[in-house]
């Protein structure tokens, strides 16, 4: 994915998780943040940012916070849609795991919940859950960032989903560069953990899309599958 309208500018604060205060030309402007996660490891002062220009005049807010700059690992996007839509554009073109698909369908209803993507490949029926991984400790990914019930709740559904007959997936889109492999954030919340360890042990496949960053770009290059 390509983002047609992009500036650089510097972090100064975040005073909530909606908005932050950034420097633009030596002025300062109040954006957007399209994360609502901590991000606290990524988002100090000083710090290069990358946001999109909405270029509409009735928001409150011109600018997204899209990107951060991490030292040693370049930019990470932040942006909490763009995992999906980065996985959307992998699945409808050619990808190097799901091979012959001929249907993709988004937010897809199944049981209480929405699962991300539905997916199938001739005789083979599959539903694909997303989780963009932005947080890097020691050269490795971790999700979440912040407690997230809503994960929790997704990875009981894909345990349905695997009960009912179908294939089901847990994808981390690694939006940073180097990292290969996504852990469950046990110190933030040990209950995605639990349930992670649950929905491997009932046939949920995790994979790991490995992306390519760029302050205007986000593109998945490769797709690792976890080993059980």
């Amino acid at each position: 994915m390509k983002y047609k309208r992009t500036i650089e500018a510097v972090f100064v604060d975040r005073p909530n998780r909606f908005i932050a205060n950034v420097l633009i030309g030596g002025r300062i402007e109040t954006v957007h943040v399209k994360n609502t996660g901590r991000c606290k490891e990524l988002l100090y002062e000083g710090v290069r940012v990358i946001l999109f220009d909405s270029e509409n005049p009735s928001r409150k807010t011109r600018y997204d916070l899209i990107a951060v700059w991490k030292k040693d690992f370049g930019w990470i996007n932040i942006d909490s849609q763009a995992p999906n839509v980065v996985m959307k554009e992998w699945l409808t073109g050619e990808n190097d795991y799901f091979k012959g698909i001929t249907l993709v369908r988004p937010e897809v209803k199944f049981g209480d919940s929405r699962i991300d993507f539905y997916i199938e490949q001739e005789e083979r029926k599959s539903f694909i859950e997303v989780k963009g991984c932005t947080l890097e400790i020691d050269g490795e990914g971790y999700f979440p960032d912040a407690p997230t019930e809503r994960g929790v709740k997704h990875l009981r559904e894909l345990i349905k989903v695997v009960e009912e007959g179908y294939e089901a997936y847990v994808a981390f889109v690694i939006a940073m560069e180097g990292i290969e492999v996504v852990h469950p954030n046990i110190a933030i919340q040990p209950e995605f953990s639990i349930a992670m360890k649950e929905a491997i042990s009932a046939g949920v496949k995790v994979l790991y899309l490995c992306c390519e960053v760029k302050p205007d770009e986000l593109n998945i290059i490769k797709c690792l599958q976890a080993k059980v």
